[in-house]
């Protein structure tokens, strides 16, 4: 894994954030291709490496530092809405920082197999765990109004109604082409145009197939629960439904907006804020968007966890 299938985003930026020094111990959320705790490790860090998806832990397992007893690379095959078990499974109570990269691997647009793109023909299937239902699963069987629905919360699709109502008529749907051919025609699409409108029906039904959105709340309130007072926080998020999760989530912990939103749940009012030192948006340089360009959208917030307890999340 030296030449890694997965370019980390905002990878200096991240490290920055999480100042790593030898003897932390550190949570890297979502592990894919280890870009982060590569770095992490090379400071001298302990790293717990979550991940859903097997591949990313089966080829972790080829290059995890076992020489090293304890070993610094601890890989949880598990989502990261579970670190707090996970670590606690593990013996470890606090830690000293926690990354989340949000959204799909390079890894995983890229094979076909897969199913999160469409710019090979492949199964329709977008599941990270590889398990549970799949999207051809949700399409074929779901009704018309929910896939509307999924469509218009997790894409903003203006005409949700339109492209479900042509999913639902050119059912069994199997492959990722044949959905993009329908969601084209549905919407008028020519090519040439600049944008392919497949885009955001693909993204809403891959955030749907995995509960993105809901891992994202859960996560969050689980590195607010493990992280030491001083411990850092670092999430890198890709689209505004995600980046919204996480402003919103520090504004709230950092005690610079009360209450609730569409997203997370009602919190009880805090002694004193939960974290400080909240940054501002951070996003990739020109130079990175041409190395990497899809780092166009990537958004990094970090944060300062305080010495208050954690907040109580209400159902």
């Amino acid at each position: 894994m030296t030449a890694a299938p997965h370019i980390p985003v905002l990878l200096d930026e991240v490290v920055a954030a999480l100042n790593p020094r030898s003897g932390d111990v550190l949570v890297d959320a979502t592990f894919g291709a280890g870009g982060y705790t590569r770095r992490l490790l090379d400071a001298g860090a302990t790293v717990h490496a979550f991940d859903r998806d097997p591949d990313a832990i089966a080829a972790g397992q080829g290059w995890s530092e076992t020489a090293e007893q304890p070993p610094r690379l601890v890989l949880h095959p598990r989502r990261f809405s579970e670190l707090a078990q996970g670590l606690a499974e593990a013996g470890v109570a606090q830690v000293h920082g926690v990354v989340f990269d949000i959204g799909v691997s390079s890894m995983q647009l890229d094979q076909a197999a897969r199913g999160f793109a469409f710019s090979s023909d492949g199964p329709l299937d977008m599941r990270m765990s590889q398990s549970g239902p799949s999207a051809a699963d949700f399409l074929n069987e779901a009704d018309e109004s929910d896939i509307a629905d999924v469509l218009y919360r997790y894409a903003e699709e203006r005409q949700s109604r339109r492209v479900a109502r042509a999913i639902v008529a050119a059912r069994p749907l199997a492959t990722t082409g044949e959905l993009a051919r329908v969601v084209r025609k549905a919407l008028g699409y020519h090519a040439g145009a600049p944008k392919d409108p497949a885009t955001r029906s693909f993204q809403a039904i891959r955030i749907h197939v995995n509960g993105e959105l809901d891992e994202l709340v859960t996560g969050l309130a689980a590195g607010e629960r493990v992280l030491a007072p001083g411990g850092r926080l670092a999430v890198v998020a890709f689209h505004s439904l995600e980046d919204r999760i996480v402003k919103q989530f520090l504004r709230e912990a950092s005690g610079a907006q009360g209450g609730g939103s569409r997203h997370l749940p009602q919190v009880a009012p805090a002694a004193a804020p939960t974290f400080t030192q909240v940054s501002r948006a951070i996003r990739p340089g020109a130079a990175e968007e041409a190395r990497n360009p899809r780092a166009r959208s990537a958004t990094l917030r970090h944060a300062t966890r305080t010495e208050a307890p954690a907040r109580s999340l209400a159902a």
